[in-house]
């Protein structure tokens, strides 16, 4: 097929005239390629898939009840652009009586539409050609693919087992730190499960007030910790100098797909974000925020959330340390974080954790996920779909046989 005739048009940061010719395929295409194959080679085994990471329940009914009273509401039929005054105040107690942060609703919470548009328009708020934003990898990508929309660049800070799966500052050169805007955060950590101490934080103020940079953290999977009381960058003190925290109701409420969330911090920082939206979308249905600070305003909901999800990882660590997985109990999120398996006792070796992943699915029909960023690590969450107690155990011991046929070598 010949190229239409605006192929040259493209923009570089998206590949330029070689747009759509690449053959690359993304990692979690991969995974759908292979499950697609499994299925099919194997129709009758059953799929064990650990690989899904977003929350297999509906939100909770009473939400859903409040989502159908406000869908009759004439006075939801409108623009929201920048958020509704009832969501932004449910925010505010929602930080207040969870973290003890003390927030101005009208001034510094703005509402997004999930965390992912929010990390999308940050950098455009300070990133300018030839800026840096500082990123832990592995990690989520968003705010690096628009730093470098905007001519900037990032600099990865690998988040590695030696150094606890924190970034080491130590290691950034003078001249990255003489250019940094941005620094990229995300506790408690995705996929690491690693949660932040009251020492890291203060660390990370001291050096944004020292090299002058902003601090985005993203605290998506706070709600989901599983080591202590879930903390918010905002309780540090300092943190509201140098920064904002990006929430979302996704994994900890259960509302995957509602696409509703929330930026607070810096006045100034939530005044320069609530602009950049102003011109990129014009907010989320009212209907939708309303019956999200009713779900804000209820702390059991978030609770049984949590407490489903420990249940699970305590099983799931349990099964794989008995297969010979060297893996704990994280601090927080869904997911397990495990070192790879280097092959197996007949003799074949797995060069990466996409290779061990490979076989695991293709092979035994078991879903994982790969990450090579700062070593061969797996990751499996426990988002599978199970109805109870009794159902997670199930795949459990369905997970373990197949794991023991494999005799893997660590």
């Amino acid at each position: 097929m010949s190229d239409p005739y605006f192929q040259t048009l493209f923009a570089e940061r998206i590949g330029g005239a070689n747009y759509g010719k690449g053959t690359e395929i993304y990692k979690f295409e991969k995974i759908k390629r292979a499950k697609r194959r499994a299925l099919a080679e194997f129709p009758q085994r059953s799929l064990v898939d650990f690989g899904i990471g977003e929350n297999d329940a509906m939100a909770a009914e009473s939400v859903r009840a409040r989502m159908v009273h406000e869908l009759g509401l004439p006075e939801n039929r409108g623009y929201m652009d920048n958020g509704n005054t009832a969501f932004k105040e449910a925010v505010a107690r929602f930080m207040h009586r969870n973290f003890d942060v003390e927030l101005d609703p009208m001034t510094q919470v703005n509402h997004c539409i999930g965390s992912k548009p929010a990390l999308a328009m940050l950098p455009a708020c300070f990133i300018n050609p030839g800026d840096v934003t500082l990123m832990t990898v592995p990690g989520y990508p968003v705010a690096g693919t628009h730093t470098r929309y905007y001519g900037g660049s990032v600099y990865r800070l690998p988040l590695l087992a030696e150094n606890d799966f924190y970034p080491d500052f130590k290691s950034i050169p003078a001249d990255i730190w003489e250019k940094t805007k941005l620094l990229v955060i995300n506790y408690p950590n995705s996929p690491t499960g690693k949660t932040a101490t009251r020492e890291f934080y203060e660390q990370v103020i001291e050096l944004a007030k020292k090299h002058s940079f902003v601090v985005v953290q993203d605290a998506a999977h706070i709600m989901l910790t599983y080591d202590g009381p879930p903390m918010s960058f905002l309780q540090v003190p300092g943190a509201l100098d140098v920064g904002v925290e990006i929430h979302s109701l996704s994994k900890g409420f259960d509302m995957i797909g509602w696409r509703i969330g929330w930026v607070c911090g810096h006045e100034r920082v939530v005044r320069a974000f609530a602009d950049v939206k102003d011109n990129s979308d014009s907010g989320q249905f009212g209907a939708i925020q309303n019956a999200a600070a009713a779900a804000l305003d209820d702390d059991s909901i978030p609770h049984r959330v949590r407490e489903k999800y420990r249940r699970r990882l305590e099983k799931l660590v349990e099964m794989l340390t008995r297969c010979g997985f060297k893996c704990e109990m994280p601090g927080g999120t869904y997911f397990l974080y495990t070192p790879a398996p280097k092959g197996l006792a007949t003799g074949e070796k797995f060069e990466n954790a996409e290779a061990a992943s490979q076989y695991f699915i293709t092979q035994h029909s078991i879903v994982t996920v790969p990450w090579d960023d700062a070593g061969p690590f797996l990751r499996f969450s426990v988002t599978y779909e199970a109805a109870d107690e009794a159902a997670e155990d199930q795949l459990m011991a369905v997970a373990e046989e197949r794991l023991k046929q494999c005799r893997l070598v660590f």
